[in-house]
């Protein structure tokens, strides 16, 4: 699917940042679990972080190709980076889309210029892919709302200021699943730094609400309408995830084709043996499958068409192919695959979260299925 002039321009802005500042630090991020905020504050620079920021905000306010095309250029780079910044994304999406005025006016200009950081709090420990069993209550005392409950797998949940949160009004009944906005200084409590096989530069945590008090003004959606408005703002989350594992796979290529015109054996590159060949082709193959399917799925979006399905066919293909795709770069490189000495082995732990996070690939099936059949 053939891109503008402009989003090529933009595309390959991005694509520079991230071979030149992103990949360097990759490595040495992941090591260490630490976040590269020099990174984030390059990409802020480059106005990406206010890419679903309305301009009136101070934002870009992009449409959805280009979204995709920027998330797949930053996780070329490294996925923990991209994650951070869809999540962001996420937060200012519900913010643009939900708010009023006066809490656009309060969050989103400064949102536009990566700070403060946001976070978006659907999940639970007991309530992962059905939201709606979410136990988080948000009581409302005069003009005030009590929070209590917690939430888990937070991204950005240690850096963000800002928390998009959902929560029910009424802790018994699922209809009453409402959005707030809720500065972390309002006695957020960040819990522990999950330990993670892959992204392990990005920051998951949970948070925390013991009796957190926010301005009823603080409330995105009327009660009981947070979960449709969840839902709506992942189906476009799901094109960015499914990005994200597009911008991997092109890396883990990449990295397995020049790894196999370089190595010899038997008097030969690798690269010259059918096997090797074979495997450079289907990942090649699926590669292309997994980008046509995600631009289809903007496109959609762009064109105001019903895309949910699309989304979740792009996201389920796009990461489990992710997890083929730097399965087998790792296996061209042999040995030296199985090693930190080069990235691939970190591209192979990266890829299964694109599987599992803003929907599994059970959920995304089930969403396909619904719309084939009903």
């Amino acid at each position: 699917m053939n891109l503008s002039a402009e989003q090529r321009a933009i595309r390959d802005v991005v694509r520079e940042f991230a071979v030149e500042e992103i990949r360097p630090v990759a490595a040495e991020c992941d090591e260490k679990q630490e976040f590269p905020e020099d990174v984030w504050d390059g990409l802020a620079d480059l106005d990406m972080m206010g890419m679903t920021v309305p301009e009136e905000y101070g934002g870009l306010d992009v449409d959805k190709l280009t979204y995709s095309v920027v998330n797949e250029e930053v996780a070329y780079g490294t996925l923990s980076v991209a994650t951070a910044l869809s999540v962001h994304c996420l937060a200012t999406s519900c913010l643009a889309e939900f708010g009023n005025e006066e809490q656009k006016e309060r969050w989103l200009p400064d949102m536009a210029k990566g700070r403060p950081v946001g976070a978006f709090a659907l999940s639970e420990p007991e309530a992962g892919s059905n939201p709606a069993e979410m136990s988080t209550e948000a009581r409302r005392e005069g003009d005030e709302y009590v929070i209590n409950g917690k939430k888990q797998w937070i991204t950005n949940g240690k850096r963000a200021d800002v928390i998009v949160l959902f929560a029910k009004t009424d802790r018994d009944d699922p209809r009453s699943v409402t959005q707030f906005v809720v500065p972390k200084d309002a006695g957020v409590e960040v819990g522990k730094k999950e330990e993670k096989l892959g992204l392990r530069a990005s920051d998951t945590t949970s948070l925390i609400f013991d009796d957190v008090r926010i301005p009823a003004e603080y409330r995105l959606t009327e009660e009981g309408k947070g979960l449709s408005a969840a839902f709506h703002i992942l189906t476009g989350g799901r094109i960015g995830i499914a990005s994200q594992a597009v911008g991997l796979s092109q890396a883990a290529l990449d990295q397995a084709v020049e790894y196999a015109q370089d190595r010899e054996q038997f008097d030969r590159p690798i690269a010259d043996i059918q096997t090797i060949r074979h495997k450079l082709a289907d990942m090649q193959t699926k590669l292309q499958a997994g980008r046509l399917l995600t631009r289809d799925a903007a496109r959609r979006a762009d064109n105001g068409e019903d895309h949910a399905a699309a989304a979740s066919m792009a996201k389920y293909f796009a990461s489990e192919s992710a997890v083929e795709i730097t399965n087998e770069a790792v296996q061209i490189h042999g040995g030296y695959g199985y090693t930190t000495d080069f990235d691939v082995e970190r591209f192979y732990r990266d890829s299964k979260i694109t599987t599992i996070y803003e929907g599994t690939s059970e959920i995304q099936k089930k969403v396909i299925a619904r719309d084939l059949l009903d």
